[in-house]
């Protein structure tokens, strides 16, 4: 569950646009009110508001947002018990408080107004009150057993992991069996997989590097693994002598039908690649050295 909070004075304004009914809001939560309509809370905030003429943003705002999943499972009563507890944590359980739910979207969503100005006519500190929020919304959502940003974090992390082992796995297959004699060659094996290689260029039309998708994730090369950065996979490449040519003398190189600026380093390494290529042969042939 994600907590967010800051504090505004368009307080009537704000609730209207939220209660607008296209939105089918519904309300799960209301304390020290009469009212039920922006006009009427707004007024009855303004009562309390009026004993403390210092505050301008005299309310504060709240979006409460469980998971989708975990929101789709809620009922209201449910969602009333994580606008009570929240505002228990952030202690504001005796200010004027009215919250609504908004179910017009798959992500379902609570909105909390609560009177910044208390009975005795005190301003709520407001100090670093988006991350005080999103810390009670972490905490409410332990109580509840709900899942928790740091859990959808994690999960994140961890699929990611998952992916980058599979993208590494599916990059030594094409090295291997393919043994792709360009990048063009490798990118199209990859394509089979299906892993969609996108090529980094900067304005200068310089080839920076690869990007890899697959299954909705997109990673660089170096962040899937160290063997696949641009440098290493033009080690594992065994280009012809043309290529070598204009990449030593140019330090330019054909990809995906249009010419591309390489730096040197990666000239070099391509050339140095090739060169061994050579002299293993050689070697291989009798010739020696």
């Amino acid at each position: 569950m994600i907590g967010m909070g800051n504090s505004i004075s368009h307080t009537s304004a704000s609730m209207a646009y939220g209660l607008r009914e296209e939105k089918r809001p519904e309300i799960v939560h209301s304390q020290f009110l009469a009212g039920d309509t922006p006009k009427e809370i707004s007024q009855e905030f303004r009562t309390i508001q009026q004993q403390n003429h210092q505050c301008k943003k005299n309310t504060l705002s709240f979006v409460l947002s469980p998971t989708i999943k975990d929101g789709q499972e809620m009922k209201n009563r449910e969602l009333q018990e994580i606008t009570k507890r929240f505002l228990k944590q952030i202690k504001l359980q005796e200010n004027q408080a009215i919250a609504f739910v908004h179910r017009n979207r798959k992500h379902v969503h609570i909105h909390l107004y609560v009177n910044r100005i208390n009975f005795q006519g005190q301003a709520y500190k407001d100090s670093f009150i988006g991350k005080r929020s999103q810390q009670a919304a972490e905490r409410v959502a332990k109580e509840m057993g709900l899942t928790t940003v740091r859990d959808v974090q994690q999960q994140k992390l961890d699929k990611a992991k998952d992916m980058r082992m599979i993208l590494k796995r599916i990059h030594e297959k094409v090295i291997s069996e393919i043994r792709p004699k360009d990048f063009d060659q490798y990118i199209k094996a990859m394509e089979a997989h299906p892993v969609k290689v996108i090529p980094s260029i900067n304005k200068q039309n310089q080839l920076q590097g690869f990007r890899f998708e697959l299954a909705g994730q997109n990673l660089k090369g170096s962040e899937v693994h160290r063997s696949m950065s641009m440098n290493r996979i033009a080690e594992e490449i065994s280009f012809n002598k043309n290529v070598l040519e204009k990449a030593k003398t140019e330090n330019t190189l054909k990809l995906l039908g249009k010419a591309v600026n390489i730096s040197p380093n990666l000239a070099a390494r391509i050339t140095a690649k090739v060169v061994k290529h050579t002299i293993k042969k050689s070697i291989d042939l009798g010739m020696g050295i």
